[in-house]
């Protein structure tokens, strides 16, 4: 008969990682002070204990989904830009980010951290994490200060219509892309 296989141990880095995956589900649909710290460890695997020793608080652990948020989308911008070579960055670029909203995760935890700002913590986590797009859209695209802010402002317009699932909008990518080229044209 068989030994049933041991399970290998994960370290403290790759258990952190698989927290912080099942934090961000439920993160994204209970924000930080709706969601169960019990109910993160149970879906980790994890004992309550070792989710604090990991991470110390459930701010500390919102945090680094917010991170980890912030994390995909400028892997997410870079990819889109490198991509698309001499051809329009900025495009390409919002072309990836409508791609990206299908990722209803990713969606409501931006969303969760934005309304979460009251706590200082969350809001310099969250403006630093967007200033860092800011300044990255700006320098792979090579766009003027206006095209950028209007990619920005054309980006919140669609987190709120992928939000509320808007047809018009959220379900129709050429929208975004047409109102992107517009806006570059000028």
């Amino acid at each position: 008969m068989a030994t049933p296989a041991r399970k290998r141990r994960m370290s403290a880095d790759e258990r952190r990682e698989a927290v912080v995956r099942v934090a961000l589900a439920e993160f994204a649909r209970t924000g930080l002070h709706g969601t169960s710290t019990e109910k993160i460890a149970a879906g980790a695997e994890i004992s309550h204990p070792y989710l604090f020793r990991l991470f110390g608080t459930k701010k500390e652990l919102f945090l680094a989904c917010l991170d980890r948020c912030h994390e995909r989308l400028r892997e997410t911008f870079t990819a889109a830009a490198e991509a698309a070579g001499d051809d329009d960055r900025l495009a390409a670029m919002g072309k990836a980010y409508v791609d990206l909203l299908a990722d209803r995760e990713m969606l409501l935890i931006q969303l969760q951290g934005y309304a979460a700002c009251d706590d200082p913590a969350v809001r310099a986590t969250a403006s630093h994490g967007y200033a860092e797009l800011w300044q990255l859209v700006a320098r792979l695209s090579g766009a003027p200060e206006d095209e950028v802010r209007a990619f920005f402002a054309t980006g919140m317009l669609l987190n709120m219509a992928a939000a509320m699932d808007l047809p018009q909008i959220a379900g129709d990518p050429g929208w975004a892309l047409a109102h992107l080229r517009a806006q570059a044209a000028g």
